[in-house]
């Protein structure tokens, strides 16, 4: 029996090895799209379309248009992670170089810094409310200032933080069972006990035909247009390192049918709960109140406001475990994997959302819009040069090992470990879609920032690895798991496993697949 090659300590560790079990099945991946769709910012996303004068069919009808481009492009995402079994940094190294990965990593990372802390501050808000409630005498603890932060706000924002930590830092494996039973389910029992209370009590006098502020017939289909670049950008985020999570399943039945659930299906039903709770608030509250806090607020009951709270703080932690903290993980952890590995990484994720003062970040009007908005209109180019090197240029056929490899001959490393074309397709693409995104003159198409970056990244790329797209032939696009050698490696490593239990079939390459889609 031949030993297998070792891959080089500066590109390899366990947690970036590919996958040597794979346990997500359809419900996990359901699951998945539960505590990523169920965030606050979405329901007030949908209520405000309806706020701003679209009828709620309107509304439906654009998000899950938005929706089904997101859940094509997961799918076409999914297929590379599940193939390749590797996280998202990893997958750049055949588009970017071993080393040049680092730069669309890094980018990634700090975006998700960015939000993890300011979705860390806002769940923290929801734990002052609970607090208030139960104890109103510390009230008085609520109004002074260190850093921007009262006491009772630091006091709350550390316990979420460290709340997470302690959750996030046990693997993914760990964060699958979390959200396959907490963070997903638990959102949908509020809202839809809302929509419910508010039906009630509205007497059934709630018109979803209607606009509200009376948008002519053109004006209609202008913000239906941009509702649907907006969550397809909106999700931008997640497509780039959907290879996280997609290199846990498997077959493909199972990223599919879990998106498909998750996305169209989940997505467009919750806009609807959104959208009924909106409009019911305008029966009963005389006023259109599309935060779901301030409509638990607005009932005035202590019952519903501590499980309202409760609920909403759950959902925040759900979010940031998808959107915005294990890609950061395995981002820093592929800085130098001899040293750092995803709990590491989860580590350094956690303590620069507190140095970067979340609170103030979201409190600017003008960090959001030309900060983490330039780091946004990044993301399209990011994700049309992944796509276009998988689909077009290598058709599939990635040679995993050797994105483990720094041998100056190997496939992936480049001129130096970069490769100069991606960043030819990046540079201009990026700067043309942060100026359509950012540039006061181009505000009529700011929505669509995103689109330009991907046709051109996409564009720029596959002209300029025209040599390359020949080498790798016409064919099919392979479906079958890549074998490697570097997953054994990673095996010897980690030990013996203990016996599984449940199905268990040999995954094509080495390792164990393990887990049955629920049928």
């Amino acid at each position: 029996m031949t030993t297998p090659p070792q891959p080089d300590p500066r590109l390899f560790n366990e947690d970036l090895a590919p996958a040597p079990e794979r346990k997500w099945g359809t419900y996990s991946i359901f699951a998945l799209w539960m505590s990523d769709t169920h965030a606050i910012s979405n329901y007030a996303f949908a209520s405000s379309l309806f706020v701003l004068g679209l009828p709620a069919w309107e509304v439906f009808v654009a998000l899950l248009a938005g929706i089904t481009i997101v859940y094509w492009l997961m799918n076409r995402m999914g297929h590379a992670g599940h193939r390749t079994g590797v996280p998202y940094p990893v997958l750049a190294r055949a588009s970017w170089g071993v080393y040049g990965a680092n730069i669309p990593a890094l980018l990634r990372a700090v975006m998700a810094v960015a939000w993890y802390g300011i979705q860390t501050w806002l769940a923290s808000t929801a734990v002052v409310l609970l607090t208030l409630q139960l104890a109103p005498g510390l009230d008085a603890y609520n109004h002074n200032s260190v850093l921007g932060l009262s006491t009772l706000g630091w006091v709350a924002f550390m316990v979420m933080w460290g709340l997470q930590a302690a959750l996030l830092t046990r693997g993914m494996e760990f964060i699958r069972k979390v959200q396959d039973f907490a963070t997903g389910p638990v959102v949908w029992l509020v809202v839809l006990a809302l929509a419910l209370y508010l039906v009630i009590r509205a007497g059934g006098d709630i018109s979803l035909t209607r606009s509200i502020t009376g948008l002519s017939g053109a004006e209609q289909a202008r913000q239906s247009l941009i509702a649907v670049s907006l969550t397809v950008a909106t999700f931008l985020t997640l497509v780039l390192n959907y290879a996280d999570f997609a290199r846990f399943t498997p077959d493909h039945r199972s990223y599919r049918r879990g998106n498909l659930i998750g996305l169209p299906v989940n997505f467009t039903a919750f806009a609807v709960v959104a959208v009924l709770v909106t409009a019911g608030t305008i029966s009963v509250f005389g006023e259109a109140i599309y935060d779901p806090v301030k409509v638990i607020q607005k009932i005035d009951n202590p019952v519903v406001t501590v499980i309202g709270a409760l609920a909403f703080i759950v959902a925040t932690i759900g979010i940031n475990v998808v959107a915005n903290f294990v890609s950061p993980a395995y981002d820093f952890a592929n800085l130098a994997p001899k040293y750092l590995n995803f709990k590491r990484g989860g580590m350094i994720t956690a303590v620069l959302a507190v140095v970067v003062m979340p609170w103030k970040l979201y409190s600017s009007a003008l960090v959001i819009q030309y900060f983490l908005g330039a780091l946004g209109a990044f993301l399209g180019p990011l994700v049309a040069i992944l796509l276009v090197d998988y689909y077009l240029v290598r058709r599939g056929r990635i040679d995993v090992d050797a994105l483990f490899s720094a041998d100056a001959a190997g496939a992936y490393f480049y001129r130096r470990g970069y490769n100069p074309k991606a960043v030819i397709a990046f540079l201009p693409a990026a700067a043309v879609s942060a100026a359509v995104a950012l540039v006061p003159a181009f505000g009529a198409v700011a929505p669509f920032s995103w689109i330009f970056g991907m046709a051109l990244a996409g564009g720029l790329h596959a002209l300029v690895s025209g040599r390359g797209r020949g080498a790798a032939g016409a064919g099919p696009i392979p479906d079958e798991i890549i074998p490697s050698q570097v997953r054994a490696v990673a095996a010897e490593e980690r030990g013996p496993a203990p016996p599984p239990r449940g199905d268990v079939r040999a995954g094509a390459g080495g390792g164990v697949l393990t887990g049955r889609d629920p049928e």
